[in-house]
């Protein structure tokens, strides 16, 4: 049987057997009811809500206990669901008008929002779909009094299969007995792909049929380096695989060596190597993994899944509580990115055509000052705790910039009015990440002392590609000339100025272009901790001479193919895999 093809979500290769959750939806059949019976059904909808409630709230109750309230506020988006007025009233009316079953009604109505949402051409949203899911099994199971085995009770290691996998079934399941994850939607922002990077587990997601072709018991491989999986394979296959799993548990053992030496080229050139997180809790893995401190520092998480702003103080102690931890390390800290995948309904964000062209990260901030300076000066009163960083997220031009800056320094100007400590010296930066700021980086370098690449949107920007749109997903090329191009006058024109430069985006994690970045001048790199290791492995294998060589070279080149295939033989000279 040929591979299942899918998105590598976490690099490893996992062998083992299947365990399917959920592989069969409840069977809910439609049953009327008489008029008399109208108001026990909602009762027991109702009734069915509440307890659903509580273990929701007992769910998110444990994880923050256990793992920290930012992974409990995950569950928030759960209670938003169960609290829907406009679900509830449809499902009340429909029992009222149609005169069935309120376990049945539930069922169709979901059913209706989850398909709205799968057609929505948003990541994010789309992903949005999980909770809905998650939560309305629950309320059914809760109506009809069906058991789940828990995921907290597996007996034997395995590898999960889903449809999905939500933040309850990730954040209660015995993770000593999880070897592997495989499901049907999801992409790389995803929380199912998040997780099982932080848990370093190999995983696949975006299978799409994945849950149809696998059965409980089933021998899988699940290789999260190329995004596949292999049901039941031939005794060739599994030998050849096992090998492969040898030799990436052999490879990672050698590079925790790498851990605490310098990221620097065989001729002297020092890189700084960061990390990039979401949560306060992740910096035990920036640390692990030896980063030099953290690139990039996504606040958006304290804005989401929640009907409320979080206040200053609530602010100033996460990001306070990140950057002591990494002390004397740096922190660059972005001001929230909102809009675009990331919607807040009580903001009243407007719905958009092109929501990630739209009212969103620095536009909104600057419509919405008295939100943007809370953060602004929460961020300042953090940066006396340690070497904090800021930057400015999607900045496409200095006007911009200076209104953000003016913003800043009203902030600065009010803490001042108050005696409340700052540093006075800390360093703000712009993201470039739109073809307009990569452009124009000479105009934007007096206003800033850094600039940070944020190649995901750039890329998608500049060759008009919808990186979460299939049928163009080929067209989404990191080495493509112009996407090199841009990079290239980002950095130089960053150095003409004085500044340092950074990225921070995929393509920053990616070691085939490792050689390429280095060779173009970058200072700082930053990706996900479980990638360093390997990054800072070619580093410091090559010199820098060597490397702007190799850009010399890949700049003529006219196609992004033929780039990756210059730097798949560079890098096996200077990386050769193990045989």
């Amino acid at each position: 049987m040929a591979a299942i093809k899918g998105i590598a979500a976490s690099p490893g290769i996992a062998i083992g057997k299947a365990y399917v959750l959920d592989s069969e939806e409840l069977s809910i059949p439609k049953k009327m009811i008489k008029d008399s019976g109208i108001p026990r059904e909602i009762a027991r909808f109702e009734e069915a809500l509440t307890k659903t409630r509580a273990e929701i709230l007992g769910i998110r109750d444990k994880i923050s206990r256990e793992l920290g309230k930012e992974h409990g506020d995950i569950f928030n988006a759960h209670l938003l669901v169960i609290e829907d007025r406009a679900l509830i009233e449809e499902v009340i009316d429909r029992i009222k008008k149609e005169k069935v079953t309120c376990d049945f009604v539930l069922s169709e109505v979901l059913k209706k929002y989850i398909e709205s949402f799968l057609k929505i051409d948003d990541e994010y949203l789309r992903e949005r779909v999980s909770d809905i899911s998650d939560v309305g099994r629950r309320i059914i199971r809760n109506l009809v009094g069906a058991q789940r085995t828990s995921l907290s009770e597996l007996k034997e290691k395995v590898i999960l299969i889903a449809y999905d996998l939500s933040p309850s079934d990730t954040a209660l399941m015995n993770r000593k007995n999880v070897i592997g994850f495989a499901t049907d939607i999801g992409g790389r922002t995803s929380h199912t792909a998040i997780m099982a990077k932080s848990l370093e587990i190999p995983a696949v997601v975006g299978l799409q049929s994945v849950t149809r072709q696998v059965r409980n018991g089933d021998l899988l491989i699940v290789d999260g380096q190329e995004g596949a999986v292999w049901v039941n394979p031939s005794a060739s296959e599994l030998q050849k695989y096992k090998q492969e799993q040898a030799r990436f548990e052999e490879v990672n053992r050698g590079l925790k060596k790498f851990k605490g030496l310098p990221c620097i080229t065989t001729d002297g050139r020092r890189i700084e190597l960061a990390a990039n997180i979401e949560l306060p809790d992740e910096t035990i893995s920036v640390i692990s993994h030896g980063a030099d401190g953290i690139g990039l520092y996504r606040t958006e998480f304290l804005y989401m899944n929640r009907m409320d702003l979080p206040s200053e103080e609530e602010q100033y102690q996460a990001y306070k509580k990140v950057v002591k931890q990494m002390a004397p390390k740096p922190v660059v800290l972005r001001t929230f990115d909102l809009g675009g995948d990331k919607f807040l309904s009580h903001l009243e964000m407007p719905k958009e055509m092109n929501p990630f062209l739209g009212w969103r990260a620095i536009r909104f901030c600057l419509a919405r000052p008295e939100i943007f300076k809370e953060q602004l000066r929460a961020i300042l009163r953090t940066s006396v705790h340690g070497r904090l960083r800021m930057m400015y997220p999607m900045i496409s031009g200095v006007g911009e910039l200076k209104q953000a800056n003016q913003l800043l320094k009203e902030s600065k100007e009010e803490l001042r009015s108050k005696k409340i400590a700052f540093d006075e010296k800390m360093e703000v930066g712009a993201m470039i990440e739109i073809p307009s700021a990569a452009l124009t980086c000479d105009i934007l370098a007096p206003e800033v002392s850094f600039f940070s690449i944020g190649t995901n949107d750039l890329i998608q920007y500049a060759l008009a590609v919808d990186r979460i749109n299939e049928k163009i997903a080929y067209l989404y090329e990191p080495a493509h000339p112009a996407v090199l191009r841009l990079l290239k006058n980002i950095i130089d024109s960053g150095h003409a100025k004085n500044l340092w430069v950074g990225m921070c985006g995929e393509m920053a994690g990616d070691p085939l272009l490792t050689p390429l970045l280095l060779g173009l001048g970058l200072d700082e790199i930053s990706t996900s901790p479980v990638l360093l290791p390997e990054i800072k492995k070619i580093i410091r294998a090559m010199s820098y001479e060597e490397s702007k060589k190799i850009v010399e070279r890949a700049l003529t080149f006219e196609t992004g193919l033929e780039v990756v295939q210059f730097l798949k033989t560079k890098l096996n000279e200077i990386h050769p895999k193990p045989e």
